[in-house]
């Protein structure tokens, strides 16, 4: 099965020289480790993260080539199957690219969170659309009472944002 660095690889691959899509995934990746590592998730969950947060914005190029920008829920609509064919041969199980897809499909999503992969990359994404944007910024204390849970990303939210 194809790991998770082979998939950061190839996801740079892909961006084709974006030092912003490269580095927002990186981060966002980063993180996600982090939280998932710190609040002691199982290894099955981790790597299922670690391989959403790689392509959690994988539509984003396309959708910014078509549209000019890459709203949200197209982000949601257009990602998965993008995420099927960047993972298709990887030996990855169908159960984890399902999972994945859900995830990249959704991560924009904060109501029904069914999981703390689903949780954790919902804070990961957040952190770093927070330091990236000044948009997010200003919702810091909404994200805090309404989407943040775990104990690791309060607190580099809280340390990020005080």
């Amino acid at each position: 099965m194809i790991t998770v660095n082979e998939a950061i690889v190839k996801m740079i691959e892909r961006c084709q020289g974006d030092q912003y899509d490269i580095c927002h995934f990186m981060k966002v990746w980063a993180y996600a480790k982090t939280i998932g590592e710190s609040e002691c998730i199982d290894e099955q969950t981790l790597q299922t993260l670690e391989f959403a947060a790689i392509v959690h914005d994988i539509a984003c190029p396309s959708l910014r080539k078509e549209y000019g920008n890459s709203p949200h829920k197209l982000q949601e609509e257009y990602g998965p199957p993008m995420v099927r064919e960047f993972y298709k041969d990887t030996g990855m199980s169908d159960e984890m690219l399902e999972r994945i897809c859900y995830l990249v499909g959704h991560h924009h999503t904060f109501t029904n969170v069914d999981g703390m992969d689903y949780r954790i990359l919902l804070e990961a994404d957040f952190l770093v659309n927070a330091g990236e944007q000044e948009k997010y910024r200003k919702v810091t204390n909404q994200f805090r009472e309404n989407v943040f849970r775990t104990k690791t990303g309060l607190k580099l939210l809280d340390s990020m944002f005080a």
